[in-house]
C-alpha cells in the first residue's frame, strides 16, 4: 500500500483544455521541485507528448478495457512510489464511453477536478458545474476549475454562479500564447511546437488558485503480476520512431522489454538502412504529412522490402500500414509511391472514419487496443481477421497477413496479452 496526492483531471466535453491545465499544473510543480507523473486515460499518443515535456517524466495509458484493472492499479502503485504528486488527464467529457473517465476515477478513488471553458457563458458554469457533481454522487470530487476566463471579474461572475457545494480551484485565462495548436488528429506533435516550452511555462505561471491548493493523498494498491517470460531473449526489434512513425505507447516498448527483447529505433524519413534486426516495427503517425521523403527514400524501402522477403517478422499498425501500401494520396490530392509490401493504395479523407476501442483474435492470441485514423483503404490482399469493436457503434477493422507480416489499422497494446506479442515478433 502507498499513498500520493493524486488529482483526475475531467471535463463536461472534449475542447475544454483539459491538457492545457494538466501540463500547466504539472509544469508548475515540477518548477517547484517536486516529482510529478502524469497518466492519460484512454488510447491517446498526441496529448502524452505534452504531458511528458511538462512533468519531465514518461507519460503512460490507464484504460479499464484496453490496459485492463490490474495492469492500471500497478502504474498507479508504481508512480505512487516515486512521485511527490499523480495527475491523471481524462478522455472526452467525464461520463463519455464505457468504461468512461469517471468509472476509472471511482474505481481507484481519485478526486475530479472538472475544467470548464467559461468563455461564453456566466451564470450557466454553475449550472453545469452542478450537472457533472450530480450526475453520479458516489464519484469523490475535488471541485471545478474555469478556463480560458476574460479575466478576474469575469472568474468571479462565475465562481458567485457556484452552489456552495462546489469547490472553486481558480482559473486560466485565455491567451493564445499559452494555447496548443491542433490538426486532423487532435494537438500537433510535441517536436512540431517550436514554443512548446515557453507555451507551458506560461501557462504554469498563469495559473491562479489551484497551484496553492493541498491535495489529500489517495491510497494505491499493489498487483501480484508474475513477470512475463523472457521469451524475446536475445531478438533485436527495431522500431521506426520520428516525426511521421511517432505513435508508440511506452508500455508496448516496456513490455517487450520485458520480454527479453533488444530494442533499436531507426528513422524510416532519415536513415538510409534499417539496423540490424530480428523483427521490425512501424507504428503508426503521419506518414501522410511527409509522402515526398518517404518517397525520395528508396533504400529505406529496399531494405524493408528485403526483411519481408527473408520471412521476418514485422508488424504495422496503422500509419505503418499506409507506408507498406503501393501509394498513398494525401488531403490536397498529392500521391506517392511507398514501400509496395500490400497490394493496394490509401486516401486520406477531410472526415474521420472510425475511432474506438477494439480487441483482435489472432492465431498468437487475443489482442486489445483502438482504432482511430481518417484514411480510407483499397487492398486487394484477402482480410485475415477482422477487429471487434468494444462498443456497437463502432466500426470493426480488416487485419492483413502476409508471410511474417501483419497490417492493420489497429494499434495494439501489447500489455494486453504479452505472451501473443511475443510470438508476433518471434521469427
Amino acid at each position: 500500500m502507498r499513498r500520493c496526492p493524486a488529482l483526475f483531471i475531467s471535463a463536461h466535453s472534449s475542447s475544454q483544455g483539459k491538457t492545457t491545465v494538466t501540463s500547466a499544473l504539472g509544469r508548475y510543480h515540477h518548477n517547484q521541485g517536486r516529482r510529478v507523473r502524469i497518466f492519460k486515460t484512454g488510447p491517446d499518443f498526441l496529448d502524452p507528448m505534452i504531458l511528458q515535456q511538462a512533468s519531465a517524466a514518461p507519460v503512460y495509458q490507464l484504460d479499464l478495457f484496453m490496459v485492463g484493472e490490474d495492469h492500471c492499479r500497478q502504474l498507479l502503485y508504481d508512480a505512487a512510489g516515486e512521485a511527490d504528486l499523480i495527475l491523471i488527464e481524462g478522455v472526452m467529457g467525464l461520463f463519455d464511453g464505457t468504461p468512461s473517465s469517471a468509472d476509472l476515477a471511482m474505481m481507484f478513488g481519485i478526486p475530479v477536478m472538472a475544467v470548464i471553458d467559461g468563455s461564453a457563458m456566466a451564470q450557466s458554469f454553475g449550472a453545469i458545474s452542478l450537472g457533472l457533481m450530480k450526475f453520479r454522487p458516489e464519484l469523490v470530487h475535488a471541485g471545478v476549475f474555469a478556463n480560458r476566463v476574460a479575466g478576474r471579474k469575469h472568474y468571479q461572475m462565475l465562481e458567485e454562479s457556484l452552489p456552495t457545494s462546489i469547490q472553486s480551484l481558480g482559473w486560466l485565462s485565455y491567451d493564445e500564447n499559452i494555447a496548443l495548436p491542433q490538426r486532423h488528429l487532435g494537438l500537433l506533435q510535441s517536436s512540431e511546437i517550436k514554443d512548446l516550452e515557453a507555451r507551458i511555462n506560461q501557462a504554469a505561471e498563469s495559473l491562479n488558485g489551484i497551484s496553492n491548493i493541498e491535495l489529500p493523498p489517495v491510497t494505491f494498491q499493489s498487483v501480484e503480476v508474475p513477470p512475463p517470460k523472457p521469451i524475446l531473449q536475445g531478438i533485436r526489434i527495431a522500431v521506426a520512431h520520428d516525426t511521421a512513425f511517432a505513435f508508440i505507447y511506452p508500455a508496448n516498448i516496456d513490455c517487450l522489454r520485458s520480454l527479453g527483447a533488444e530494442i533499436c529505433f531507426f528513422s524510416p524519413l532519415n536513415c538510409n538502412e534499417l539496423p540490424r534486426a530480428d523483427a521490425l516495427y512501424l507504428p503508426g503517425g503521419y506518414p501522410e504529412l511527409h509522402l515526398a521523403q518517404l518517397a525520395a527514400n528508396q533504400t529505406m524501402q529496399d531494405a524493408i522490402r528485403i526483411h519481408f522477403l527473408a520471412n521476418q517478422p514485422l508488424l504495422a499498425e496503422c500509419g505503418g500500414m499506409l507506408y507498406l501500401l503501393q501509394s498513398l494520396q494525401d488531403q490536397q490530392g498529392q500521391r506517392a509511391n511507398m514501400v509496395g509490401l500490400l497490394p493496394g493504395n490509401a486516401v486520406m479523407q477531410s472526415n474521420l472514419i472510425n475511432i474506438g476501442l477494439q480487441s483482435v483474435t489472432l492465431p498468437e492470441g487475443q489482442f486489445r487496443g483502438h482504432t482511430f485514423h481518417h484514411s480510407s483503404l483499397d487492398c486487394e490482399l484477402e482480410v485475415f481477421a477482422h477487429t471487434e469493436p468494444a462498443c456497437f457503434h463502432g466500426s470493426a477493422e480488416p487485419v492483413y497477413r502476409q508471410r511474417h507480416l501483419t497490417a492493420s489499422y489497429l494499434h495494439l497494446y501489447f500489455s494486453s496479452n504479452p505472451e501473443a506479442t511475443a510470438q508476433l515478433f518471434t521469427p
